[in-house]
């Protein structure tokens, strides 16, 4: 198994949706962190992967368009902008993935019921074994993290600690 960490729409704009989805996001960098700093130690691949929404001015140079300071990404981690929910989707992801020969994902980041979901389900489309990592996901509606948590593969943080050691 050679794991790559995606971290899908953690972006200052999805802050500002709701105090709700604040603190959601907040919960959830924690847990991504933890998983950025446990990945650059094994030496796997950190994957930001940041929505494009022009109708919405989400675009490249918007501040809403950047992540937060919180989040402990780095300028050399892969940086991939999509227009679609699933990350693969007419993006460089799939091509990033093969070049570095990964066969397995671990999700985390925002919105569970939709650009996770959607993520999750393209990964498995193309042969690459997907694992959300629990406690990782951002939503607008609490209740839909816990549904989509329930329908897929998920990790803790402790296994996934164990499983790459």
């Amino acid at each position: 198994m050679k794991p790559a960490l995606l971290v899908i729409d953690v972006q200052k704009q999805f802050f500002d949706i709701s105090p709700g989805t604040a603190g959601s996001l907040t919960e959830a960098i924690e847990y991504i962190n933890a998983a950025i700093a446990l990945f650059r130690k094994k030496q796997f691949p950190v994957i930001v992967v940041q929505q494009v929404n022009k109708e919405d001015n989400l675009v490249p140079g918007n501040p809403a368009f950047d992540l937060p300071e919180a989040l402990k990404v780095l300028p050399q981690d892969i940086h991939i902008h999509k227009t679609y929910g699933n990350a693969f989707n007419k993006t460089l992801l799939r091509e990033n993935l093969e070049e570095e020969g990964i066969d397995t994902v671990i999700i985390t980041g925002f919105c569970a019921e939709y650009c996770i979901l959607s993520t999750y389900r393209g990964a498995e489309d193309i042969d690459l074994a997907p694992i959300i990592l629990k406690g990782s996901l951002a939503s607008v509606k609490p209740e839909h993290i816990r549904f989509v948590e329930d329908i897929n593969e998920v990790i803790s943080f402790g296994a996934l600690e164990k499983m790459l050691d």
